[in-house]
């Protein structure tokens, strides 16, 4: 049974949640990483900052061509 999540990292098996990686432009992140450009992610709390975090890891790690911890 899926809940909303107040605290913490969002798992979108087990909480209710927007799909991370469509909520920023996908090609304009891995754009930035293919040219070794840093870029900042600024938002204020509880935005989901760290879930898009962790699902770009996810992505860029299943793609194969780098490896991000």
């Amino acid at each position: 049974m899926r809940f909303f999540n107040t605290a913490g990292p969002t798992n979108c098996q087990k909480h209710y949640c927007v799909p991370p990686l469509t909520r920023f432009n996908l090609d304009d992140m891995l754009g930035l990483i293919d040219r070794e450009r840093y870029f900042v992610l600024h938002a204020p709390r509880q935005v989901g900052k760290t879930t898009y975090l962790l699902a770009l890891m996810d992505c860029i790690n299943q793609a194969g061509q780098y490896r991000a911890l």
